[in-house]
């Protein structure tokens, strides 16, 4: 990963990242339904981790939007060209740990690289990331709930923060899935956000598409 620092004196949200960098909870989150049934029926075709699948298109999707690569690093931004995922993974004791993943690479290579790299932090089973974190995205999943609003925690930390639930079949027999997002308010809008679901979008139907064509 390489990143940049960002010339605060010209930065045209400079009076937002000041302002809500001097409150408690400078975080602003959303959560939306998505449209995943492409993805959950061609994973299911070729007997695939839905999700590993999804975590790959998310990631693709926050890389597309500049303002999901800008973390806050001792009161500085700096923007990475591209960031990893560090998501939870389950343990056999109802607990659970770390892994880290990259995802600009193809698609098969990704799948066999994130299934080595599930068993290897799964075995070692600590709760440590395996890389520095401050670049990274922050994943988790609910898969027992569909749910309406999660509340993400937030600490001193302005990596974003990208959560899904059960998805589930609605009137129109669309298969819906909450998608929930955390962000440093100072580095992203509401705008940013809507861009990120828009990215998504396209990316479920191209991460659907190259599955079934290479998988």
């Amino acid at each position: 990963m390489k990143r940049m620092k960002t010339d605060l004196e010209n930065y045209e949200r400079k009076d937002h990242f000041l302002y809500f960098s001097s409150l408690d909870n400078p975080f602003v989150g959303v959560t939306v339904c998505v449209d995943a049934g492409s993805l959950v029926r061609v994973c299911r075709e070729k007997n695939l981790s839905f999700y590993l699948a999804f975590m790959h298109a998310a990631a693709l999707a926050a890389d597309s939007v500049p303002e999901f690569r800008r973390r806050v690093i001792d009161g500085e931004i700096w923007e990475y060209d591209e960031c990893p995922t560090s998501h939870t993974e389950a343990l056999d004791n109802g607990t659970y740990c770390y892994c880290t993943l990259h995802h600009h690479m193809p698609l098969r290579e990704y799948f066999e690289t994130a299934e080595k790299q599930r068993a290897a932090v799964k075995e070692k089973g600590v709760l440590e990331e395996d890389e520095e974190v401050d670049g990274m995205y922050f994943i988790t999943c609910v898969p027992w709930l569909h749910y309406s609003e999660l509340v993400l925690p937030s600490g001193q930390e302005s990596n974003p923060r990208i959560s899904w639930g059960k998805y589930e079949e609605d009137f129109r027999g669309r298969l819906m899935m909450p998608v929930s997002v955390l962000l440093h308010h100072g580095l992203a809008d509401g705008l940013h956000i809507a861009a990120f679901y828009e990215a998504l979008g396209r990316e479920i139907a191209a991460v659907s598409e190259e599955i079934t064509e290479c998988c």
